[in-house]
This record gives C-alpha cells, structure tokens and sequence, in this order.
C-alpha cells in the first residue's frame, strides 16, 4: 500500500498527460499530492519531512507552470527533490553527523558502521545522478519521453538500484542458524 501511495501522484500525472497535456497533468499532480499527505495524515497522524518538501516542490514548481504556461517548471521537480534528498542524506552524515538512513531502517537492520556509510553515499550518488538525468531527458528529448521517463525509466531505474543495495546488505545479514 505505502508504494501505491507513493507513487500515487506520479500514476495520476502520467494519466491526466496521456489524456490530455502537461499543465492539466500538473494540476493533477499537485491534487494527487495533496490527496496524498491528506490521507497519510488521517491514516497514520503524522506527515515525515521529505513528504512536506515533496508537497512543497510540487505546488510551487507545478504552480509556476501553471501560472507562467512553462513547462521548464515541473520538468525541473523532480531534480529537485533528488538533490534535496542527497542534500539532506549528505548533509546529515557530514554536517550532523547523523546517518539519516541508519535511523530510518535500523529497526529492521542490524548492519556494521562502515556498511551504513557505504549505504548513505551509495544512496546520495543515485540521488545526485537521477537527479542530472532527468534534466538531461528534460532537455534533449520531447515532453511525452520526459514523462514516460519520469514513470517508468526513474521507477526501472530505482528498482535495479533498490536490487544492487539489497545484494551488497545480504552478505551482513545473518542467518537464523548462525545467530543461535
């Protein structure tokens, strides 16, 4: 369900610019958004901070292309928000000293320091680069690429990411018969 929920915004946006064309899909998409934390907050009580800075993203970017009939707007969104992410994760780490990732997964991970560390740049890297991809399709292809791009190629991509980082955790994962 938390899959469906985040990706929500981006299914509705792919349809609504099948159907019709890029600045209906962004309104779309900033409704979806909303819908979204709407019901996140009545399903769970509590809304955590990249999902504020998503719906923050998309009203001001979506609301700018909307308002200047640009799309230049939207297609830099999700750019955005992955730097913000690497930002934050990096950030974190160097600045706070505080691996954000650890804290998030550590309840369902037991993992030494330096496997965390490689885990957090690993992860900011892919942020940083999907990030310089999508302007990269945003600039040297048509809009109707750039969108099927931003549902399949980005969610593709982050599968086979998602895959590689779950090989390199498997060899620090005990097994039940080697804890006991």
């Amino acid at each position: 369900m938390k899959l469906f929920l985040d990706f929500f915004p981006i299914v509705l946006f792919f349809i609504a610019f099948k159907v019709f064309d890029i600045y209906v899909a962004t309104g779309v998409a900033i409704v979806g958004t909303i819908a979204q934390i709407a019901y996140i907050k009545h399903s769970t009580g509590k809304i955590e901070a990249m999902q504020w800075v998503s719906l923050a993203v998309i009203v001001v970017f979506g609301g700018a292309t909307i308002i200047a009939h640009d799309e230049t707007f939207i297609k830099w969104k999700p750019t955005i928000l992955y730097w913000l992410m690497s930002v934050a994760l990096l950030g974190g780490q160097l600045i706070l000293k505080k691996n954000f990732l650890r804290k998030l997964m550590s309840a369902q991970l037991e993992l030494p320091d330096h496997a965390w560390l490689v885990l957090l740049y690993s992860w900011s890297g892919f942020f940083t680069v999907m990030g310089f991809l999508n302007l990269y399709i945003a600039y040297q292809f048509d809009t109707d690429t750039w969108v099927n791009f931003k549902l399949f190629g980005g969610m593709g991509l982050m599968l086979v990411f998602v895959l590689v980082q779950a090989a390199y955790m498997s060899r620090f994962i005990k097994k039940d018969d080697e804890t006991q």
